[in-house]
């Protein structure tokens, strides 16, 4: 396996050219990648849009994932541009989320408990031209779908009240703007929200800067749902 250039980077994987039809996704903190294998492959066969598995090499390490080579920009960078406006931006997360809640869980027994993506925000959905695709299912676990909700809620919010960064605006529109979309699958019960509040705060690639910031952002979410 020839790997090529680097093509992008998030807080804990780095994502490799291979050639044109395939990249390499490869943790750097050690992480293993084989459990979003079976997720992402039952989501493509539900037809839910996710990026295509390649075979793996001999030589792949437990952190590597071969995926299909998507063309386009992230939705957050078409937010940016103004290529995508608010309302287009929060009617297209919203309906991914509502999408993936109707796929029923692989594993749980529960019949209410759903695939989650937990990490489902503008950045991590490329929009090509096929559609829209959702990427980075390293946190994916089972659950109730209000969770998956307030998650995508408080990230857009964290950002929010950072106010040391040029989106804060631009993502408090879009909560306002995807908050009451999301009240039509029956919106983000406190408990929910104080369940992704604890996760974020657990996260161990967040800086104490960000960190710090958790909590408003919590009631941030619930003041907006109200």
């Amino acid at each position: 396996m020839r790997i090529g250039q680097l093509l992008g980077t998030g807080r804990s994987a780095d994502v490799y050219e291979l050639d044109e039809a395939w990249v390499l996704r490869r943790y750097r903190v050690g992480l293993e990648a084989i459990h979003e294998m079976p997720v992402m492959s039952y989501l493509s066969a539900s037809g839910y849009p996710v990026p295509r598995l390649g075979p793996l090499p001999a030589s792949a390490g437990p952190g590597d994932l071969v995926l299909q080579r998507l063309t386009g920009p992230t939705m957050l960078e078409s937010l940016i541009s103004g290529e995508l406006d608010g309302d287009e931006g929060s009617a297209m997360l919203a309906g991914l989320l509502a999408d993936l809640h109707t796929i029923p869980a692989r594993l749980s027994s529960d019949p209410e408990d759903r695939i989650l993506h937990l990490d489902l925000h503008p950045d991590n959905v490329m929009l090509t031209a096929a559609g829209p695709v959702v990427i980075d299912w390293s946190n994916t676990e089972e659950g109730p779908p209000a969770l998956d909700r307030a998650m995508t809620a408080l990230i857009l919010a964290h950002v929010a009240v950072d106010r040391g960064t040029p989106a804060a605006e631009g993502a408090r529109a879009l909560l306002e703007l995807l908050l009451p979309r999301l009240a039509a699958d029956d919106g983000i019960p406190a408990r929910h929200l104080a369940d992704a509040a604890a996760r974020r705060a657990a996260n161990p690639t967040m800086s104490p800067a960000e960190l710090a910031l958790v909590a408003e952002a919590s009631a941030l979410v619930a003041d907006l749902s109200r």
